[in-house]
């Protein structure tokens, strides 16, 4: 190996953290408070949830609010990243086909595609794992 790769390898390496860092950051967020929403308002969600057809909603409200919150946080620290991901990205191209495809409303579509591109962030972080700045990295 040259010196040349080794230096560029390096910095890449320190670079590529922060920016799965970042990443990881940005797309907690939304599951985050979601999920904190849902489960400080059961009842709402639940009703949201029997609008919509869902099955058992108190149940499917406290689910689905833990699997946000939860995989949010996992997201966030960088702990079991690659699963959490995998998880989140199954749940949220599932959310989408299930609340937002009233594609003929704008809103809608625009919501289906947003779900669409935060599964690809999942799906990249699922591939490259947490980075360095995470649980993952200091469990080894």
């Amino acid at each position: 190996m040259s010196i040349n790769t080794s230096i560029a390898g390096a910095g890449t390496a320190s670079n590529s953290s922060v920016t799965i860092l970042l990443g990881r950051i940005l797309l907690s967020v939304i599951f985050l408070l979601s999920g904190f929403g849902k489960l400080t308002a059961i009842s709402g969600t639940a009703a949201y949830f029997g609008g919509l057809g869902l099955p058992a909603p108190t149940v499917t409200a406290v689910v689905v609010g833990l699997i946000e919150l939860l995989g949010g946080l996992a997201i966030l620290t960088g702990f079991q990243t690659r699963s959490a991901a995998w998880v989140l990205a199954v749940f949220t191209v599932a959310t989408g086909l299930v609340a937002h495809t009233g594609w003929a409303d704008q809103m809608q579509m625009i919501q289906f595609l947003k779900n669409l591109g935060i599964t690809g962030g999942f799906l990249l972080l699922a591939s490259s794992g947490a980075g360095a700045y995470s649980i993952d990295a200091k469990r080894g």
